[in-house]
């Protein structure tokens, strides 16, 4: 079994996408897995803070958030 990951998955990162319920274009995002874990350690206490809040208000401020492929620069 290989363990090698193909080049379009190296130069690939992923953010998890809380888009507003209200007013389109608005939302928090924050970096994530492929699988959308964030790793709280590596936010700032203001993004920490910001993320939580997201989760806790799915469905009444924010859709079910999406996680996206961005590509690296």
């Amino acid at each position: 079994m290989s363990t090698a990951s193909s080049p379009a998955a190296a130069d690939a990162s992923y953010e998890l996408r809380f888009d507003s319920m209200f007013v389109a274009g608005r939302g928090l995002s924050f970096p994530c897995d492929a699988h959308g874990c964030v790793d709280l350690d590596r936010l700032s206490e203001r993004a920490r803070h910001n993320y939580l809040y997201a989760r806790a208000v799915v469905g009444r401020e924010f859709l079910t958030p999406s996680v996206c492929c961005c590509a690296l620069h």
